[in-house]
């Protein structure tokens, strides 16, 4: 794929869409720390401490992740990962997360993150993807992916706990992936 990719998103606002980079780290820090806690929760690591931003970037180029960047104005608006694994029973299925500013929310900018994503495991020549999601919490995500012909794999009765100790049910949403890009 070809970096860097401008976008024009839903009310014409362009972004441009590119890996991260050494350099980024001040940028991805300022990201996150602007992301509300309730955002933050769903993810895996917790993105507000300088450990975890320094570990992503001590590990740029790995095989195991790309990361994308989406910046509007030279300050980063979404994010998005594929992680994949280079051995075992699950090597073939790649898992990802995006995250959006919620000022960019609804303007499509997740679905050309999403898109790239989805090209970039083509490309690795996985055969399907994998997200897990929090009922309740991400159900425009839940949504925007059943859009793009994911489905619900599993669902985790009262799995997530959120931070005010309230339970959720994680829905593990997957997508085949083929050959070609007439998939979507």
């Amino acid at each position: 794929m070809s970096y860097p990719k401008e976008c024009v998103l839903k009310d014409c606002e362009e972004v441009v869409i590119r890996p991260l980079e050494d350099g980024d780290e001040t940028l991805l820090t300022d990201f996150f720390e602007t992301i509300h806690e309730n955002d933050r929760w769903c993810m895996r690591y917790d993105t507000t401490k300088p450990s975890t931003i320094k570990r992503w970037f001590d590990n740029l180029g790995s095989d195991s992740v790309f990361s994308i960047v989406t910046l509007c104005n030279d300050v980063i608006v979404g994010h998005g990962s594929l992680h994949t694994r280079e051995f075992g029973a699950t090597k073939h299925v790649g898992r990802f997360r995006i995250i959006v500013l919620p000022e960019f929310r609804n303007k499509r900018l997740g679905t050309w993150i999403l898109l790239d994503l989805v090209r970039t495991a083509m490309d690795k020549g996985l055969e399907a993807l994998r997200a897990d999601l929090i009922a309740g919490m991400e159900d425009a995500a839940i949504e925007a992916l059943r859009k793009f012909d994911f489905f619900k794999r599993a669902e985790l009765k009262d799995y997530a706990v959120d931070p005010q100790g309230e339970r959720h049910d994680m829905y593990i949403m997957v997508k085949r992936l083929h050959k070609g890009w007439s998939d979507f």
